[in-house]
């Protein structure tokens, strides 16, 4: 009876008790985040979390209060953010799972070529507030102009109240589409700002903090071995 009971206690250790919700966040960013169930994002931290036996609960809402609520630990984690070494005084970073190309945007027939940050002299740039583009981007001494997300930043391109805002192309696509805009209004530059990896991030505040990130890295690793993570992306039609 002894043995039994104990077997009983020592699988529950191994599964119930590690088994969990995890709270996730992150503003409206398609095609990596589309609502709560969809996106490539949202698709591949929860694969990779349920292969580790533990749940996905997505929240949408703006950037700054979900990098916020994950910077405070009162949401577990962010499904997909850029590192930065300011960041690493508030987040914990997973293994990078994709990359971003993040290019700038202009009106159409624009001339302006990316050359490095002294080519953005004089000029005026959109940017999302709490995003994080790079330290040297940010420390630079240029006119960057905060909205709360790139559909404003793309209005205010239209309207001609910023001369550049920026964003990765597949995502500015996807929001354009999204939001009833003709894609032929806007031109990228050929160089990109920077290409990020893409990370899963907990607060420092959050106790549990290393744990979502070794469960999630280890659920990326699994669904990589098992071609679940290249479904997903074929499903998105990204290679």
């Amino acid at each position: 009876m002894k043995a039994w009971i104990g077997g009983v206690l020592l699988l529950w250790s191994l599964t119930g008790a590690q088994a969990a919700t995890v709270t996730a966040a992150q503003d409206p960013w398609p095609p990596f985040v589309i609502d709560g169930s969809k996106g490539i994002s949202v698709e591949i931290v929860k694969s990779a979390l349920a292969s580790q036996g533990h749940q996905l609960e997505m929240r949408i809402m703006p950037w700054a209060r979900a990098l916020s609520g994950v910077e405070e630990g009162s949401i577990d984690i962010l499904v997909g953010a850029w590192f930065t070494e300011a960041r690493t005084k508030t987040l914990l970073f997973s293994d990078p799972y994709l990359n971003n190309e993040v290019k700038f945007i202009q009106l159409a027939g624009g001339s302006f070529d990316y050359s490095g940050l002294d080519s953005l002299k004089g000029k005026s740039v959109g940017i999302v507030r709490g995003y994080g583009y790079g330290d040297d981007f940010m420390q630079a001494d240029l006119n960057r102009q905060e909205a709360v997300d790139l559909p404003t930043n793309l209005k205010k391109l239209l309207d001609h109240r910023i001369d550049l805002t920026l964003e990765d192309e597949v995502v500015a696509r996807a929001i354009m589409a999204q939001q009833g805009m003709d894609a032929a209004q806007f031109s990228f530059t050929t160089k990109a700002l920077s290409t990020n990896p893409l990370h899963v991030a907990s607060g420092l505040k959050n106790p549990n903090s290393k744990q979502w990130i070794e469960a999630f890295n280890k659920g990326l690793a699994a669904i990589k071995a098992d071609g679940t993570l290249d479904k997903i992306l074929a499903s998105y039609g990204v290679k």
